[in-house]
């Protein structure tokens, strides 16, 4: 394990997404030194709006099956009491079938917001990896350290003295004569570390100062480095009585819960409720979670670099945008028509197949609008009409003939009818 926090991450696939976004956000820093403000601070909000705007259509997916589920759940719980207790494999093939159908009425399959997770997942570890290890992908950043390490290298080939420092403490001996290592732990190390690496090594005074000057200049956010934790600067002006900047600094892991807590709010809830009306074990655990997650937050955004919790505040601001613009989209869909499309594109698959159109249960075939129930004698004109709409209907799709499906067809309505 060499250089374990700069040297670029060589697990499949994440080392692949890393990259893609190191590049991204070398190229905004490199932009807004251009425009003569090299802040990494600023890079890191620009950078998290561009790689969450990019995750557009998979948010919008994930949002969507949301929505839907809470439409959809009462549907599917209704067929899984209906084949409640029985475990027989035509049972529960035709449970299958028929849960299979409310998907598709729905537009959804039942590994609904699996693919959009499963992209993002590495995709937000690869974000972290990066906010996390800034000069591994920041060429200017790196370029800041190399003189400096340079000769602390010269002077302490080993590096005894940065080994003793608390920031170092995660890497193994042997890794301390590279250049990446050391450059790991002075990104890593606070204001009081470089204090006694300046004390230490008093002839690299000058090289050490002027590390420090333009390494401020990219940190300072906000009169914050964030390359300190929120909690080491509370304690520090705490102990300086500069108690202004220690409520600035209690903003980041008390920001970082609150926009949680609001994303959470946001998501639109499906009722999971069990034969009694009460909400089931799934739904609790999904609350309990979801109440957990904002402390989470405000516990990692507080001992975890300022720049960490920089990028967790504007990731949820942005997710919480989106969830506003995309629930509003959705809220203004007509579920009924989605629904009708749904359907018919379902069916014209399954005629592709030589199938006929499905027989969607009545739980899923019903309106999703309130209708009234209310029972009258129908005229024989009517029943006539229905009838030959039902005919119609089945005719439509019906399995081409000699194949297969047809053959199953025939032999289905040969048991149905000797079974009356």
């Amino acid at each position: 394990m060499t250089g374990l926090v700069l040297t670029k991450n060589s697990t499949p696939i994440l080392a692949q997404f890393a990259d893609i976004l190191g590049w991204i956000i070398n190229v905004v820093f490199n932009f807004l030194d251009s425009l003569g403000n090299p802040n990494i601070g600023l890079a890191i909000i620009l950078f998290t709006i561009i790689v969450y705007t990019l995750m557009i259509p998979l948010t919008y997916k994930q949002q969507k099956f949301s929505k839907m589920s809470v439409r959809m759940n009462p549907e599917l719980q209704a067929i899984q009491k209906k084949y409640k207790g029985k475990s027989d494999q035509t049972s529960m093939i035709k449970m299958q079938d028929e849960m299979k159908a409310v998907y598709s009425k729905y537009g959804t399959s039942q590994t609904g917001t699996c693919l959009p997770l499963l992209i993002q997942f590495p995709v937000l570890i690869a974000v972290y990896r990066v906010v996390y290890a800034i000069p591994a992908y920041i060429d200017k950043v790196k370029a800041v350290y190399l003189p400096l390490v340079t000769e602390l290298l010269r002077v302490d080939p080993n590096s005894e003295f940065i080994q003793t420092l608390t920031s170092a403490s995660q890497f193994k001996k042997q890794d301390f004569t590279l250049e990446n290592t050391v450059i790991d732990v002075l990104n890593k190390a606070s204001s009081t570390e470089w204090e006694s690496i300046a004390s230490h090594f008093t002839d690299l005074g000058g090289v050490i100062e002027s590390t420090r000057t333009t390494l401020d200049g990219f940190n300072n956010f906000f009169g914050l480095n964030i390359a300190n934790s929120p909690w080491f600067s509370m304690r520090q002006y705490f102990s300086d009585g500069q108690y202004l900047w220690l409520i600035v600094a209690l903003m980041i892991p008390v920001l970082a819960g609150l926009t949680q807590w609001l994303n959470v709010r946001m998501m639109p809830q499906a009722a999971a409720m069990s034969e009694d009306g009460k909400e089931n074990d799934m739904m609790k655990s999904m609350k309990a979670m979801n109440n957990f997650m904002p402390l989470m937050s405000v516990w990692f955004c507080a001992i975890l670099p300022v720049g960490v919790g920089l990028y967790w505040i504007m990731s949820a601001l942005v997710r919480l945008i989106q969830q506003v613009i995309i629930n509003k989209y959705l809220d203004k869909m007509d579920i009924d028509e989605e629904i009708k499309k749904n359907i018919e594109k379902y069916n014209r698959k399954r005629e592709k197949d030589g199938l006929p159109p499905e027989r969607i249960n009545n739980v899923a075939r019903s309106s999703t609008r309130n209708v009234e129930s209310t029972k009258r004698e129908i005229t024989s004109e009517e029943r006539q009409k229905a009838i030959q709409k039902s005919t119609d209907y089945y005719n439509k799709g019906a399995a081409k003939p000699g194949s297969l499906a047809a053959k199953a067809r025939m032999v289905e309505q040969f048991n149905e009818k000797n079974k009356k």
